[in-house]
């Protein structure tokens, strides 16, 4: 009798093919499914509706009218807007962007190609905002209405409301220009580039791989200032987030109770407070690095860096509407992505959502 008690005592865990979990793959399915179909229709409705001629794009100014009838059909403008949108997702399913203007290759090939620049720009940037970020914040929390505090205070309001072109300028002539401590636009030299063979497109890991140190230096020295400059604006704004969610924690009942109970100050900071402000951190970080993968244009060219931002941007004074698409719709999937990415660090940091 006992035995069957205990026994039934126990919680049963879901197997992986329980209804519950299929319910919840199929959900997520059908929500990253209808979240794509939202983001291209809307994309395209956008490039198509825009009173720039893709087909002016294609043969100029020049060309005769029934050069520009059989363009026109040819890109299909002559058939309902649903049927382009439908032939368009058709084209996305094979992989195929279409064939960029400016460029005269295939978009995925020139996304291929300049994403990687924006990556490893945005990556960089991140990692300095969450290092520097939060303990500035955490910093600031503590010492709240102190020295400390303010400092944090003053460089989060600088960092977040200074024009970043005008940073990146006098970053430029100061540190460039004056004094020559660090290399100026671009990603490299003009004498190092097509030296290394380009096997995940990002410089640092390709010369690392390639083990030629003299330009993953070069590369260094390069990313350094458009690093900084988009790493302040993004300490700023992580520094502000932590240091407002820190002070609502530890006005939390618990952490007078773990200081009642003995506990050190970094205990209570760091052990109980912090951990509790994971979740919304992770959300923070999240949004701030899929914003700076789509947002990062005026670094990008400030510093001539051939990033995705700088591509979609050029691509739309072009009238070049495949890329503006295809770009835009590949900076939508890592967006989704990334808030994927960001729901299931929730689960693993915080078991209360699982």
């Amino acid at each position: 009798m006992a035995e069957s008690t205990a026994s039934g005592q126990q919680t049963a865990r879901p197997s992986l093919a329980s209804p519950s979990i299929i319910t919840n793959v199929l959900g997520v399915v059908a929500s990253l499914a209808l979240t794509f179909i939202g983001l291209t229709a809307i994309t395209f409705v956008i490039g198509r509706v825009m009173p720039a001629d893709p087909v002016l794009a294609i043969v100029g100014d020049r060309a005769g009218q029934d050069v520009y009838d059989q363009v026109y059909r040819e890109l299909g403008l002559d058939k309902p807007i649903y049927v382009q949108y439908l032939r368009y997702l058709g084209q996305l399913a094979d992989g195929d962007l279409g064939t960029s203007i400016m460029t005269a290759q295939p978009v995925m090939e020139d996304i291929l190609r300049f994403f990687p620049a924006t990556l490893e720009l945005a990556t960089i940037a991140t990692l300095l905002g969450i290092f520097v970020g939060v303990p500035m914040g955490v910093l600031a929390a503590v010492n709240q209405g102190r020295w400390p505090d303010h400092i944090v205070r003053i460089v989060g309001l600088f960092g977040y409301s200074a024009p970043v072109f005008w940073l990146g300028m006098v970053a430029l002539l100061i540190f460039y220009a004056k004094l020559d401590w660090v290399a100026g636009p671009g990603r490299l030299d003009v004498f190092y580039d097509g030296v290394i063979d380009p096997v995940t497109g990002v410089i640092l890991i390709d010369a690392a791989l390639a083990r030629d140190w003299d330009i993953f230096n070069n590369a260094v020295s390069h990313l350094i200032l458009p690093a900084s400059i988009l790493g302040t604006f993004t300490l700023a704004y992580i520094a502000r987030m932590t240091r407002s969610f820190m002070l609502d924690q530890l006005s939390q009942e618990y952490v007078l109770t773990a200081r009642v109970k003995g506990a050190s100050e970094r205990v209570v900071i760091w052990r109980h407070a912090f951990r509790n402000v994971l979740v919304q951190l992770i959300t923070i970080i999240g949004l701030t690095y899929a914003s700076l993968l789509e947002g990062s244009v005026l670094t990008e060219t400030v510093f001539a860096w051939p990033g995705i931002g700088q591509y979609i941007t050029n691509s739309l004074f072009n009238n070049d509407m495949n890329a503006v698409l295809g770009g835009t719709i590949v900076v939508g999937v890592c967006f989704v992505g990334i808030n994927m990415l960001s729901d299931l660090l929730y689960r693993l940091v915080d078991p209360r959502v699982r």
